[in-house]
């Protein structure tokens, strides 16, 4: 059995039963003669589907927004925004994935070309639990749009989401087959990915799911694309507008409880601008209100469970052994449930590992920079390159910083955030591949060239 958890309160949820192996193999072949029919399809009925899948996450929105925060504590609010997210991002590939699925012709030496589009197969997804809709749903959506078929093997922390997802799926009349949730644990995902009915894998997770996942897909010769971990850097130069920066950068700290790739963790402030930046952050972080993820005007919820939880503090041991200093906060609140305060921490050795990991809470590393050189350096200086947030108003400054900050992303006077429109993925250890836009919709199909 698999049992849910509720991170507010400790108290045990729904349980799942663990499919076997012969049921998991049962779904596979259901996904592999779904996609037979499925490939074939007109775009019209693959966007008819999208916009009525769209349709039942808004008639289900609040239950939806329940399960994700009953099962890994993000507020009600935040659970909210994030089912909406879905049904925009399922209506944007209904709206526009045709377009990007259109033909190029080239003229060659031997005549016209073609290059065409096509779908693959069966396509296995790997997810995590802080975002249990949407990074399922920006995996889904374009797979449906490309005339692939969809298997989903959910954190064990959100399967009552996982199974939410597929009642939506089938509910809005998709074909049996199409899209499949897979109750399981991660030890069964490497035997999926060696099945030769499953052509390609997607994860977002940590560095050590990653490499697991990507090592069986190398095995197997298959296409993976996989979002990993980040250490976000979140530059702060004098011309910027100080106050909105250090307000955006408390939302971009605790958002999600710190449990995002894409939260900015490392604050990297001009020295000139340091004093009145901290001034306005601690300030900021100490007004954050913690509490029951259920109730109104709360800006955080729990950690996902008492063991991220202590992964947290523990870090946070190593960093204050490595010479880094803890202003306030970062400490388990007391209690049922596994909250933990907002905290800063300064003076960290930059060279110490401590500096170089990722800090999945919400507690924010902050470092001086003398100049833009200096800060570019520090940005740069982790093993991840997921994303990066900016500040600055000057012209110059903005080119350097986006020719120059090693991400895969970069927001502008702005925290970063995902969009259906704009291709998402990092470089380094933070993953390849991309997800989102039309180059999310076109990484697990074939682009095939036509002669003549």
């Amino acid at each position: 059995m698999i049992t849910s958890i509720n991170p507010a309160t400790g108290e045990a949820g729904e349980s799942f039963q663990e499919l076997t192996a012969e049921e998991v193999d049962q779904r596979i072949g259901r996904a592999h003669a779904a996609f037979t029919a499925w490939r074939t399809t007109d775009y019209a009925t693959r966007t008819h589907l999208l916009e009525k899948i769209a349709e039942q996450f808004d008639a289900n929105r609040r239950r939806l927004a329940e399960i994700a925060t009953r099962e890994m504590g993000k507020t009600l609010e935040s659970s909210l925004a994030e089912v909406d997210k879905c049904s925009t991002a399922f209506r944007h590939y209904a709206q526009h994935g045709s377009a990007m699925l259109e033909s190029r012709t080239f003229d060659t030496a031997a005549g016209p070309a073609t290059a065409r589009w096509l779908p693959m197969g069966p396509v296995l997804a790997v997810m995590p639990w802080n975002f249990p809709y949407w990074q399922v749903v920006r995996f889904l959506a374009p797979t449906i749009m490309a005339g692939n078929v969809g298997l989903l093997k959910h954190a064990s922390l959100t399967q009552g989401v996982a199974a939410a997802i597929e009642e939506m799926v089938v509910a809005a009349g998709a074909p049996a087959g199409v899209f499949q949730n897979l109750a399981i644990k991660s030890d069964k995902v490497a035997a999926i990915i060696a099945d030769d009915r499953v052509v390609a894998v997607t994860l977002t997770g940590s560095e050590g799911a990653g490499m697991k996942v990507a090592e069986a897909a190398g095995r197997a010769l298959k296409k993976v694309v996989l979002e990993l971990g980040g250490s976000d850097p979140f530059i702060v130069m004098p011309s910027a507008d100080i106050e909105k920066a250090a307000e955006t950068a408390v939302k971009a700290r605790i958002q999600n409880s710190g449990q995002s790739c894409i939260c900015a963790k490392r604050m990297i402030v001009h020295d000139a601008v340091y004093d009145a930046f901290m001034e306005k952050f601690v300030a900021g972080m100490k007004a954050v209100k913690t509490g029951d993820p259920m109730a109104e005007g709360i800006d955080m919820g729990p950690m996902s469970s008492d063991e991220q939880r202590q992964t947290v503090l523990d870090q946070l041991v190593d960093i204050q052994k490595a010479g880094g200093k803890l202003l306030f906060g970062g400490e388990a609140i007391e209690g049922k449930g596994a909250y933990m305060s907002p905290g800063i921490v300064t003076d960290v050795p930059v060279e110490s590992p401590a500096a170089k990991e990722e800090l999945f809470g919400p507690v924010a590393m902050v470092f001086r920079a003398h100049d833009i050189d200096a800060a570019i350096d520090l940005a740069n200086d982790v093993p991840f390159g997921l994303g990066s947030s900016v500040w600055t108003n000057d012209a110059d400054e903005r080119e350097r910083f986006e020719r120059d900050v090693a991400a895969g992303m970069t927001a502008i006077n702005a925290m970063l955030a995902s969009s259906p429109e704009a291709p998402f993925g990092g470089i380094k250890r933070s993953g390849h591949g991309r997800e989102l836009g039309p180059y999310g919709l076109h990484e697990f199909m074939n682009l095939k060239t036509v002669f003549g």
